[in-house]
């Protein structure tokens, strides 16, 4: 603790407005303001020898913590029973994600981290499902800094012109929850969609796609023991390479099922999961405060293009997806 303290201080310190201002600007929201900060901050601190370990504890245990807690937010009967209608749209939208994010990898021959971070964010849930992501494909700060920022950039996007869009499109208010649920990946920007849809028309679709935007969140469970043996599977054709499964396995999501069956089992009510659910998005703000005192933000400038690309594409095929499932289905 003592040689942690200082470190979790200053990214507490940064966390505290960021969170505010997250609320204020919830298109925006608390990790970006907190990743924008450190950035601003890590720029005048030239010697971060002593709060650098704090920072690290930060940037990666509390980054699992938050994924922990993220559990008690799920309660699994609901799910099952409200979400399953959306179950075929958001499988076919996270395997589109994915797929598009492993051909550009190959195609563009870009960073195998970043290709997955932003894969992964773009697909199940932006910076909760990146969270969990990344210790497992051991990235590093700079690399989760900028998959946080393309996701960013499309979330802005998707709650600006989706509920237009869906205007447009003539789409139900069912099908513009269950649009707005499998097609943007961050919690905020989904509510910013939903309730600009419900101010236009009237309607009560925020619950409905908040309900199929928390179903995508339980996809962070196979897909981060899929990117472990991925990891390992690579490691492993190194000559260098001793990495074992067991040493990277993602235990925190045993934890997150753990939070989940928990709140299911027993219930739990909202006055006891809702403080868990906040002080989970807190520790997020906190990791990407410590994520943004160790990012570089020239090089994360210099290096954007291609994952910015990427991000696009993704967005682009995941809103395609999400429509044409919902025609095919005959939900539109």
């Amino acid at each position: 603790m003592k040689k942690n303290a200082k470190g979790v201080l200053l990214c507490l310190l940064i966390a505290v407005p960021a969170w505010f201002l997250g609320t204020l600007f919830p298109v925006v929201g608390g990790p970006v303001f907190a990743i924008l900060i450190g950035m601003a901050v890590t720029l005048v601190l030239k010697d971060k020898k002593e709060v650098q370990p704090g920072i690290g504890f930060t940037s990666k245990k509390i980054l699992q913590y938050a994924v922990i807690l993220l559990g008690f937010g799920l309660n699994l009967t609901d799910i099952l029973i409200k979400g399953k209608q959306s179950l075929p749209i958001i499988i076919s939208t996270i395997s589109t994600s994915l797929i598009i994010a492993a051909l550009m990898f190959a195609l563009m021959k870009m960073p195998y981290k970043i290709s997955a971070l932003v894969g992964v964010g773009s697909s199940i849930c932006g910076g909760s499902a990146i969270a969990a992501a990344a210790p497992v494909v051991g990235a590093d700060d700079e690399e989760i800094a900028q998959s946080i920022s393309v996701i960013f950039l499309f979330n802005i996007a998707a709650a600006l012109i989706f509920p237009t869009l869906g205007h447009l499109l003539g789409l139900s208010n069912e099908g513009f929850g269950l649009f707005a649920g499998t097609a943007i990946n961050d919690t905020s920007s989904v509510t910013a969609a939903a309730s600009a849809w419900d101010g236009i028309h009237g309607s009560n679709t925020l619950q409905a796609a908040t309900i199929v935007k928390l179903t995508r969140t339980l996809a962070i469970i196979p897909v981060s023991l899929m990117l472990a043996f991925i990891r390992v599977k690579t490691e492993k054709n190194k000559d260098t390479a001793n990495i074992q499964f067991k040493q990277i396995f993602p235990v925190f999501i045993l934890f997150f099922i753990l939070a989940s069956v928990i709140t299911t089992v027993f219930n739990l009510p909202a006055f006891v999961t809702s403080p868990l659910k906040n002080l989970s998005k807190f520790f997020i703000v906190m990791a990407m405060a410590a994520i943004g005192l160790n990012t570089n933000i020239i090089r994360l400038i210099k290096t954007g293009g291609k994952p910015i690309l990427m991000g696009f594409c993704c967005w682009v095929g995941i809103t395609c997806v999400s429509l044409g499932m919902q025609y095919i289905l005959g939900i539109w």
